[in-house]
C-alpha cells in the first residue's frame, strides 16, 4: 500500500453537518473524492441538492437532510438515516456552528448560552450518537471537529462564539481520551476563509488590504484548504493521531482584521 492509500475513504461512510455551503460543503465533497459515501445535513434543500449532485458526480453516494443541529430528533436522523442506508457511520464532521459579533456588554445571557449550544452542546451530542453507532456498525471511527483561531485569538466583539469554540478544543480533548482507541477525535482550528462569513471584509478594498497584511500567507483561505486537513483527520492516514489541534490559518498569530469594540463607560 503507497502512502497515498492512506489517505482512502473506500468502502467508508460520513455524515457532515453543515454541508450545505462552504466549509462544510468542501469537506462533504473531499470525502466522496476520497472514496466514501457522505450524508450531508443542513437547514436549506437546494444547497444540500447541488451537494449531493457534486458527491455524485464523483462515482460515490450522497444522500441530502434537511438539518436543525439544535433539534434532537434532527440529530438522530442523520446518524440513523447513514447507519440505515448505507450499513455503518466510519466519520462524523461536526463543521456546523457560528455566532456572529457582538460587543461584549452587549452580549445578552441568551445569546451567549446560545453560542455555547451550537458551538459546542450540539457537537458534544452529536458526536454521542456517532461514537455509539460507528463502535456498533464499523468497530471505529473518527470524528473531526471543525473549531476556529477565535479560540485561542483575542478579537473584539466575539466573546460569545470564541468562548463556544475555546470549549470544543478542549471537548475534543477530554473526548480523545475517553473513547481512544475505537474512536479518534480531533479538530481543526479555521482561520479566515473566503466564504459568506468573510464577504464583508473581503468585498472592501482597504478591510481586504488589512486583511491579506496581517496574514503571513497574504491570502484567505479556501474551502478546499480546511477539506484537505479534514481529510487527513478522517482518513487512516492519521490513524495515530488523536484529541489533536490542527491550525489551517495561513500562519495567522493575531487577528487579521479586528473591529474596536465599543468603550466601558461609567452609567
Amino acid at each position: 500500500m503507497s502512502i497515498l492509500d492512506r489517505f482512502r475513504l473506500d468502502g467508508k461512510v460520513a455524515v457532515v453537518t453543515g454541508g450545505g455551503q462552504g466549509i462544510g460543503r468542501g469537506i462533504a465533497i473531499a470525502l466522496a473524492e476520497a472514496g466514501a459515501d457522505v450524508v450531508v445535513g443542513a437547514r436549506t434543500q437546494a444547497d444540500l441538492e447541488e451537494v449531493v449532485a457534486r458527491i455524485e458526480e464523483t462515482g460515490r453516494r450522497g444522500l441530502a437532510l434537511v438539518t436543525d443541529v439544535l433539534v434532537e430528533e434532527d440529530r438522530a436522523r442523520l446518524v440513523d438515516t447513514a447507519v440505515s442506508a448505507y450499513g455503518r457511520l466510519d466519520v462524523l464532521v461536526n463543521n456546523a456552528g457560528g455566532t456572529g459579533p457582538r460587543p461584549a456588554m452587549m452580549t445578552s445571557e441568551g445569546f451567549f448560552e446560545r453560542a455555547m449550544r451550537f458551538n459546542v452542546t450540539q457537537p458534544f451530542l452529536m458526536s454521542q450518537l456517532a461514537a455509539q453507532a460507528m463502535v456498533d456498525t464499523a468497530g471505529s471511527g473518527s470524528i473531526v471537529n471543525i473549531s476556529s483561531r477565535s479560540a485561542d485569538l483575542v478579537l473584539n466583539n466575539f466573546v460569545a462564539y470564541a468562548a463556544g469554540k475555546a470549549a470544543l478544543n478542549q471537548m475534543t480533548r477530554n473526548l480523545a481520551v475517553e473513547l481512544a482507541p475505537l474512536v479518534r477525535v480531533n479538530a481543526i482550528g479555521v482561520g479566515g476563509v473566503a466564504t459568506k462569513s468573510l464577504e464583508v471584509v473581503l468585498t472592501d478594498e482597504d478591510l481586504r488590504r488589512e486583511f491579506d497584511a496581517n496574514t503571513p500567507m497574504k491570502r484567505p483561505g479556501t474551502p478546499e484548504d480546511i477539506a484537505a486537513a479534514a481529510l487527513y483527520f478522517a482518513s487512516p492516514a492519521s490513524s495515530w493521531v488523536t484529541g489533536k489541534l490542527l491550525h489551517v490559518d495561513g500562519g495567522t498569530e493575531r487577528p487579521s482584521v479586528d473591529a474596536p469594540a465599543p468603550p466601558l463607560r461609567p452609567s
